[in-house]
């Protein structure tokens, strides 16, 4: 990737989605600008379903000009510390901004920003059974893996043991594991569908076994449905 030269602009058009179906690689190539890599210190481990992840990692969406990153709350929840590493490198501390217990969504500022800002594009209301999907997060340390895959079903529930099931979920099969929550689940014309927080292994091993789980954007931006929700509370 070539090395960024300057912030992006409020002046400067907003990102857009293609009009067209994208392939993966072109879908990776759109989207890894936006994603970032997260490390938080004495918080909760990134936790998929059945299994305790490795502690303190996970994955985060830049979601506005300003450098704010949209991910999954279990990631940070309760951390005394959190670093963002940013596609060019970039370091910078991070806070929790908003959370949402509820649907495990927390949004996180930032106080560096790189040279250059690029906000995912967030949309996909319509996303159907079969339609195309793309995973870009850190799963197990691998850094800006992506996967692919299908939406396998809607409206899907996730038990969390003592706390409240969540509820309205994408279940997706592109391969995700340990490190991938709070990372963009994409559809092909570019758009983040959803935060992707959770799998599904009836074992205690904690690996992906084929289900995956996302809160759909439109729930995550504080809507009630899987489409497009109102503005980030920023």
């Amino acid at each position: 990737m070539r090395p960024a030269t300057r912030r992006r602009s409020p002046r400067d058009p907003p990102p857009s989605a293609s009009a067209t179906a994208l392939t993966v690689p072109q879908v990776y190539e759109t989207l890894l600008p936006s994603v970032v890599f997260i490390q938080a210190t004495g918080g909760s481990s990134d936790v998929a379903r059945g299994a305790t992840a490795e502690a303190a990692t996970g994955t985060g969406v830049v979601v506005n000009a300003d450098g704010t990153v949209l991910t999954a709350l279990h990631v940070v929840q309760g951390a005394t510390a959190i670093q963002v590493t940013f596609a060019d490198g970039t370091r910078s501390a991070a806070e929790v901004a908003t959370a949402e217990a509820a649907d495990d969504i927390a949004t996180l500022t930032v106080s560096k920003l790189p040279a250059v800002v690029v906000p995912a594009v967030l949309g996909g209301a319509g996303l159907g059974v079969g339609d195309a999907v793309v995973a870009v997060g850190n799963q197990l340390g691998l850094r800006n893996s992506t996967t692919a895959g299908v939406g396998s079903g809607l409206d899907r529930s996730v038990g969390r043991g003592r706390t409240a099931d969540l509820t309205g979920l994408i279940q997706f099969d592109a391969a995700v594991n340990p490190g991938s929550s709070g990372g963009p689940l994409i559809n092909t014309r570019g758009e983040v569908v959803g935060v992707i927080v959770a799998l599904a292994n009836p074992t205690d091993a904690g690996t992906f076994i084929g289900i995956g789980f996302a809160v759909p954007i439109g729930t995550a931006l504080g809507g009630d449905g899987p489409g497009d929700g109102p503005a980030l509370p920023l």
